[in-house]
């Protein structure tokens, strides 16, 4: 017998970023981040428990995942497991409609897809804040993902909330890609390094609180002038830190640095745009709906970006399928 669950989450990128872990063990976040999920960027994972299996398998983009990857999968299907009394092996298959591993938190749609449809698949009814908490456990940004429009995930949290749905700040934000291929240096490796080493990550755990308020009030109030200048200072604060660790963990490359001077060119020029960065080279813009055309060609047109893609506040990680009989 076997039982299976797809579901589809959708990437979020952090306004106020969330960079260092407060329990590595329990993989809480040292600060509070708010974040945006995008429609245009989504994960569609199903997960099969088959007793035919011997032991827990997975795909990513049509190759067989192994090693850490696999070993964080399986240990997310294994606290499902053992909330549902089941020791049915599973086979997990995810596709991503964007870079994978890249900066464009690919984990965080990942693990809200993988969370979702595996308590569907062992027959859970969970809440989605139970949802977000299991995600959160194995991504911490996947916390977020469950959620659609604005979701916040505060310091030591286990779980994320919505603070506002989709439509209630209509938003564009354009991803700027600016590379091609993994990044050198994984998120958690990287904020472990830059907690170890830098002497600014103190500074950073005392202010992102602060800067995850402005944040939140601007959201609420639909301000765009003051959630782009709280999102810039929380996005350069977090990579200010990482470049002062040793040795420093840079994730900006030249294109990186050259979105950036173009953003703050069409600022100058009268066009509310802002940019953030996450543990990545490519740079997302937030703007208004009626600018985004033209912020958009004027990304595109910066030597080096490889494409734009536009997006708006995502919906809720949700189900697309679920069959077979309860386990």
């Amino acid at each position: 017998m076997s039982r299976s669950a797809r579901a589809v989450a959708h990437s979020n990128i952090a306004l106020a970023k969330y960079w260092g872990k407060a329990d590595v063990e329990r993989n809480l976040p040292a600060v509070p981040s708010l974040s945006l999920t995008l429609d245009a960027l989504s994960t569609t994972t199903s997960v099969e428990l088959d007793a035919a299996l011997e032991s827990d398998e997975a795909q990513l983009d049509d190759h067989a995942v192994a090693g850490r990857p696999l070993a964080r999968i399986i240990q997310l299907l294994d606290r499902v497991r053992a909330r549902a009394g089941l020791e049915t092996r599973a086979r997990v298959v995810s596709h991503n409609d964007f870079p994978t591993a890249a900066g464009l938190a690919s984990s965080a749609s990942g693990f809200a897809a993988l969370a979702l449809a595996a308590t569907r698949a062992a027959g859970l009814e969970t809440a989605p804040e139970e949802v977000s908490a299991l995600a959160r456990a194995s991504s911490a940004s996947a916390a977020r993902s469950v959620y659609g429009g604005f979701a916040s995930l505060g310091a030591g949290a286990e779980a994320a909330e919505r603070v506002a749905s989709p439509d209630h700040f209509p938003l564009a934000m354009l991803v700027a890609v600016t590379a091609t291929g993994p990044k050198a240096v994984g998120s958690t490796d990287g904020m472990q390094h830059t907690a170890g080493t830098s002497p600014y990550y103190a500074a950073w755990v005392e202010h992102a609180p602060q800067l995850y308020d402005e944040v939140r009030r601007a959201v609420l109030a639909r301000d765009l002038e003051a959630l782009g200048a709280a999102a810039e200072q929380s996005a350069l604060m977090m990579h200010a830190c990482m470049l002062a660790a040793r040795p420093a963990v840079v994730y900006f490359s030249p294109v990186t640095l050259s979105v950036m001077e173009r953003v703050r060119a069409l600022r100058q020029s009268g066009t509310s745009a802002f940019y953030t960065m996450d543990a990545g080279p490519h740079v997302k813009v937030l703007t208004a709906l009626g600018a985004a055309t033209s912020v958009a060609a004027a990304l595109f047109d910066v030597p080096g970006v490889g494409r734009v893609i536009r997006c708006a506040p995502g919906p809720d990680a949700h189900l697309v399928d679920v069959e077979g009989a309860a386990p």
